[in-house]
């Protein structure tokens, strides 16, 4: 897959068109999600074996609550076997479990299921998954807010101690740095709520193809775009 210079160390993927995958076959949406969900696996594989330090995958939104009670129960199915089914692969790999965003929504068992699994990876020292669940970037930066205003209150730090750095260092997403590289698929132009704070000076990569058909090759490809690029981060 390319070649193993210039990597992005911090990948977050946007994975959008699970639906319309579904709907292009007259399918139920829901049987788009279970094929994302095979997905998930590919691009977790894929990326360990090429060496991406840290993938942050946008699983579920804040703001996908409001989808039909039938859509999210199918999707919370889908999480759960997906943390049974991927466990002695992420164990085995030595892949470290994270989970950011308001994850007391998850349903009790889903929710017991991801702690048990985050606590047992915690050692592990191989790339580290992290699950964007009921997640929101703007809900993240006014969490970030309130943990400073509250250190505020406590006399902890003074107001002049809130900076960029102390924001960053409040929020759950970029314990693994600032992402290098998102990928969107599904063909819409658009960032959708995912790691605003960090991903200020990321290398964006927008693909048509729909999430569950995303292979290998097509992380391939997202990969050599961003290693193409020159990143100056606002210098010349």
């Amino acid at each position: 897959m390319g070649n193993d210079r210039n990597l992005p160390s911090h990948v977050g993927i946007i994975m959008d068109g699970n639906g319309r995958w579904a709907t292009n076959r007259g399918l139920d949406r829901t049987i788009g999600h279970r094929e994302g969900a095979s997905a998930v696996r590919r691009a977790v594989r894929a990326s360990r074996e090429k060496g991406i330090r840290a993938l942050t995958l946008y699983a579920f939104s804040e703001q996908n609550w409001g989808r039909p009670g039938s859509e999210v129960h199918a999707l919370m199915g889908l999480l759960q076997e997906f943390l049974v089914g991927e466990r002695d692969e992420i164990l085995g790999n030595g892949i470290r479990l994270r989970a950011i965003g308001n994850t007391n929504r998850l349903p009790t068992i889903v929710r017991a299921l991801l702690d048990g699994l985050m606590a047992s990876s915690k050692g592990n020292s191989g790339m580290t998954l992290t699950l964007a669940l009921s997640y929101g970037g703007q809900e993240e930066i006014a969490e970030a807010c309130r943990v400073l205003a509250s250190r505020v209150v406590a006399k902890e730090i003074n107001v002049e101690d809130i900076s960029t750095g102390a924001l960053r260092s409040a929020m759950p997403s970029l314990e693994v740095g600032d992402p290098d590289l998102i990928v969107r698929t599904g063909g819409d132009h658009r960032i959708s709520n995912f790691l605003l704070f960090g991903l200020a000076y990321a290398e964006l990569h927008f693909t048509e193809v729909l999430w569950p058909d995303f292979g290998e090759a097509d992380l391939h490809d997202a990969i050599t775009a961003y290693q193409q690029r020159e990143r100056r981060f606002g210098t010349l």
